[in-house]
C-alpha cells in the first residue's frame, strides 16, 4: 500500500530541533548559537537549508541574528523603569535579573558646553567622566557615560573607581540621595565601539538616555548618558 503520509520537510525539522535544544536549556539567552556549517554537518543538508531553519525560529522571536556574527539565542526584554529613582541595581533586582558593572574608564577633563549647562558650573570647568558597562545576567544590556561636576564632588573620581556602584560613590562623597530631574529618551545607531561593547552589530537601533540628577538641595549631581541595547531593555516611564 502506497505510503500517503506527508514527510516533514528538513528545514521544519532543524527548526523544531533547535527549539527543543532551547527548551532544554542547552543554549541560554544571548548564547551563540554554532555556525551554519556546523549545524550543516550536524542535521546532514547543506547551509540554505539550516538558513531557512533558523529564519524560521527568528521569525517565532526565539532567535536573533546579526551580520557577520551569527545566530543568537533571543534574551527576554529586561523592564527597566525611568522615573524619579532610578537606581540600576534595583530595577534589575526587581526585574529579576542579576545586575553587574564593568568600569571602562574615569578620567578627569574640562566639561563640554552642553555638559557645564547640564551641571550648572562653567565650560571648560573641571568634570570627572565615568564610562561603563552595565550587565544583566552577564549580558551586556548599555554603555554609559556619566559626568560629574569635580569642584561640587571633591574625590568623586578616586569613590568611582572604587565602586562599581554610582549610588554608593556619590555617598561616599557625600551626596546621601539623589532624584532624576529630567530624562530625554531618543533611538539611535550604535556606533562601532558602542556595537562592540554591545554584542550588536554597528549600525544597530540603541535607546539613548540623556538625563541630569540632582541631590537634595537641587544641585547637578551627575549628567548622564546611556545606550541601551534596543532589543535587551523596555524602558517604562513612570509617573511622578
Amino acid at each position: 500500500m502506497r505510503d500517503t503520509f506527508a514527510k516533514t520537510p528538513i528545514w521544519r525539522a532543524i527548526a523544531d530541533a533547535l527549539r527543543g535544544d532551547l527548551a532544554e536549556g542547552r543554549y541560554a539567552p544571548g548564547d551563540k548559537l554554532p555556525t551554519e556549517a556546523a549545524l550543516a554537518e550536524r542535521f546532514g543538508v547543506n547551509r540554505h537549508t539550516v538558513r531557512h531553519g533558523i529564519s524560521a525560529l527568528v521569525e517565532e522571536g526565539l532567535i536573533r541574528t546579526r551580520r557577520g556574527s551569527g545566530a543568537f539565542v533571543a534574551a527576554r526584554p529586561t523592564d527597566y523603569p525611568i522615573g524619579q529613582r532610578v537606581r540600576f541595581h534595583e530595577n534589575l533586582i526587581a526585574a529579576g535579573r542579576r545586575p553587574a558593572k564593568r568600569v571602562l574608564q574615569v578620567e578627569d577633563r574640562a566639561a563640554t558646553d552642553g555638559e557645564a549647562k547640564a551641571l550648572r558650573i562653567r565650560p571648560g570647568e573641571t568634570v570627572c567622566a565615568y564610562h561603563g558597562l552595565s550587565l544583566a545576567d552577564g549580558q551586556p544590556l548599555a554603555v554609559v557615560e556619566s559626568v560629574f561636576p569635580s569642584g561640587r564632588l571633591p574625590g568623586i573620581a578616586a569613590a568611582l573607581a572604587a565602586h562599581t556602584s554610582i549610588t554608593q560613590a556619590l555617598q561616599s562623597v557625600g551626596v546621601a540621595d539623589y532624584t532624576r530631574a529630567s530624562t530625554r529618551l531618543t533611538a539611535v545607531r550604535a556606533t562601532v565601539t558602542q556595537a562592540l561593547h554591545l554584542h550588536v552589530a554597528e549600525g544597530d537601533p540603541l535607546l539613548k538616555s540623556t538625563s541630569v540628577n540632582v541631590d537634595e538641595a537641587g544641585r547637578p549631581v551627575e549628567y548622564g548618558r546611556t545606550w541601551f541595547a534596543g532589543d535587551r531593555v523596555t524602558l517604562t516611564l513612570e509617573e511622578r
